[in-house]
């Protein structure tokens, strides 16, 4: 049994003594599947936070979790798998999946955005047409024009997610056309446009990736100063192993215009990166509760999903790899993004291979329609599957691309409410409104969504 004992002296513990026999005792019952008895262990330090409300929160410091006796029975997991102590203060941070009730978010900026050089990672992730545009402008910034117009749209984005009652937050302005130099590569920067791709959070935690584009190496400087004032209200802050991005990083031989071999190789796990060192970005990552789903892809490798299975497993999160059939994998929520409890969004034109263990559990699986995007729109970095690039605000609004008709009738058909905003110019730069977000904060809390089915 788990039981909450006050600590020191004076009337304080008395207080707390005096409190408990009115709760009697918090005791958790750990059920079977996914994360088990974690959501009731979870509990534990907003109820201390309770016990020591008003002027006496010098009691929440005093407050411990103490094992007393755990009865074992058919449904109790082994205790070692029940993490017993979790953060008495309250975080900034908090999220735990997709859709919970969004309440505050980082929203990228595009200015300062320099084109990248054109190396071989590069290569490896853009689309034939535009390899002219990157060998040529490589190092300056992108046209100054559609920059104007990106901007306008995100400020526009910003102004509706406030007005949706969500707490907007951005990066700080860089030039990112400053050339830095370390002991294996020169290079300008990129931008800030994608907290996505840099950012994860997990509970109460806020991760940056290592990023695997030597352009993107210094990239998370824009965000520090808010990263740091979360850490100061309270967050967990971790950095994952910076890769060295040396040479060895990447595959100098890898195809770059045989599509069918590219297809052959990513079936054999195979990207433009190699297992040199750990290297992901977050992007590669989504999260439903008690279990993320990573995928290897041209940017994320074996050993960085590993990492991250190391290192979410002591919160009871599970870290699964799943597959796609896809030659040019980069970043996984233009793929397979997660909108609600038991519903995904699949892409139809790169397929699951896993996608029967979701069927299996339940799941609702949705295939997006055809994007509208025209053809002649510039799309540098992307394709244009970023209609399903959208973001959840609850599990019943959703903002979705107002000109992208058809993905919004879909939304509708569900029972959603569609919140539409256009961000054509911004999309340019390689990311849907999912991409251009990273959310702190949601109310929920962790759950499993996937009780009594076998995920390996």
């Amino acid at each position: 049994m788990l039981c909450i004992r006050a600590f020191r002296g004076g009337c304080r513990g008395r207080e707390a003594a005096h409190f408990l026999p009115r709760v009697t005792m918090l005791c958790i019952r750990a059920f079977r599947g996914g994360c088990r008895g974690r959501e009731a262990a979870h509990f534990l330090p907003r109820l201390a936070s309770t016990l020591a409300g008003g002027k006496n929160r010098f009691l929440s410091s005093k407050i411990s979790v103490a094992v007393e006796e755990l009865e074992p029975s058919s449904d109790s997991p082994n205790v070692d798998e029940i993490p017993l102590q979790q953060p008495i203060s309250q975080s900034p941070v908090w999220s735990w999946n997709e859709w919970d009730p969004l309440e505050e978010v980082i929203v990228g900026r595009a200015e300062g955005a320099t084109i990248p050089k054109f190396t071989v990672e590069v290569k490896a992730n853009t689309y034939e047409k535009h390899w002219g545009f990157f060998t040529k402008c490589g190092g300056q910034q992108f046209p100054a024009d559609h920059m104007r117009k990106a901007v306008a749209e995100i400020e526009e984005f910003c102004n509706i997610l406030e007005h949706e009652g969500v707490r907007v937050r951005r990066p700080d302005p860089v030039n990112f056309s400053d050339v830095y130099t370390t002991p294996d590569f020169e290079s300008p920067g990129l931008y800030a446009a994608m907290p996505r791709d840099i950012l994860l959070v997990v509970g109460d935690e806020i991760i940056e990736a290592p990023m695997a584009w030597r352009s993107r190496f210094f990239e998370y400087r824009a965000y520090r100063r808010l990263i740091k004032e979360y850490f100061n209200q309270g967050a967990k802050w971790t950095t994952a192993p910076k890769p060295q991005m040396s040479d060895a990083l990447y595959d100098q031989n890898y195809p770059m215009n045989s599509v069918e071999e590219r297809h052959k190789l990513a079936a054999q796990g195979k990207f433009v990166t190699t297992e040199f060192e750990p290297c992901f970005d977050a992007a590669d990552f989504i999260r439903a509760g008690c279990d993320v789903f990573a995928q290897r892809s041209q940017v994320t490798n074996f050993m960085g999903i590993e990492w991250m299975r190391r290192h979410l497993a002591p919160k009871g999160i599970r870290v699964h790899t799943i597959g796609f059939k896809d030659p040019n994998p980069m970043h996984i929520d233009a793929t397979f993004n997660i909108i609600g409890p038991g519903i995904v969004l699949s892409n139809p034109d790169r397929p699951c291979y896993q996608i029967d263990m979701f069927k299996q559990a339940g799941w609702t699986v949705i295939h997006p329609p055809t994007p509208l995007i025209p053809d002649d729109h510039p799309l540098w970095m992307s394709s244009k599957w970023l209609s399903m690039n959208v973001l959840m605000l609850d599990p019943k609004r959703v903002i979705v691309e107002k000109e992208e008709h058809t993905t919004r009738k879909m939304f509708e058909k569900l029972g959603m409410e569609c919140v539409p905003v256009s961000i054509r110019s911004a999309n340019s730069l390689g990311g849907g409104y999912h991409c251009w977000t990273c959310d702190v904060r949601r109310r929920g809390n962790l759950e499993s969504y996937f009780n009594n089915v076998d995920l390996e």
